[in-house]
């Protein structure tokens, strides 16, 4: 299979580049989990945060927005001290933060994803990178959706995140032209 050169450095970076990363998805919880690993993220490597998904599964109650919402400052210590995780405190008080945010998103919005793919219309935006150095790091779109974020009390979600984050959940498909795994799951 040819992919994007950026998803060869481990089993792990493949089989999250060939099933998920650009694939549309419509799922809140899905989408939620996505917004809070790329909050994680910031200034680590993604490989970093694959690695330490399933745990951050496990601590996040599967990644519920409505428990997580409801994390106190005890909650909060604990996962401080929890190695599985980004022990970095901004983002560990950003997630009920962030959780309450989302919840007032989906209870104005219906859901999560009509306010994110409301957007672009339902249609995922479609790049055209020859290579790695051609990708964006952030467009005029990711700077009106974190902006619109930021308003809605979400933290962790500047211009480069919110472009990671569309790319992970297919709203942007930023696959290189030659990669087999360009397009697939459009429609969804």
């Amino acid at each position: 299979m040819t992919r994007c050169a950026w998803a060869e450095s481990s089993d792990l970076m493949r089989s999250y580049h060939d099933t998920e990363w650009g694939v549309p998805s419509h799922d809140d919880r899905y989408l939620f989990e996505l917004l809070t690993l790329e909050g994680a993220q910031a200034g680590l490597s993604w490989s970093t945060i694959l690695a330490k998904r399933e745990h951050y599964r496990a601590v996040l109650d599967g990644f519920d927005p409505e428990r997580i919402a409801d994390y106190d400052e005890a909650k909060q210590q604990a996962l401080l001290a929890d190695p599985g995780i980004v022990r970095n405190r901004l983002k560990v008080s950003s997630l009920p933060t962030n959780a309450a945010a989302f919840l007032a998103v989906q209870a104005s919005h219906g859901s999560f994803a009509s306010y994110l793919w409301g957007w672009v219309d339902g249609t995922p935006v479609v790049g055209s990178p020859r290579g790695v150095e051609e990708l964006q790091v952030s467009t005029e779109l990711s700077d009106r959706i974190s902006k619109d974020l930021k308003k809605r009390g979400f933290r962790f979600v500047g211009s480069t995140i919110v472009y990671a984050y569309l790319q992970a959940v297919g709203v942007v498909d930023d696959h290189v032209v030659s990669c087999d795994a360009r397009g697939v799951g459009r429609g969804d």
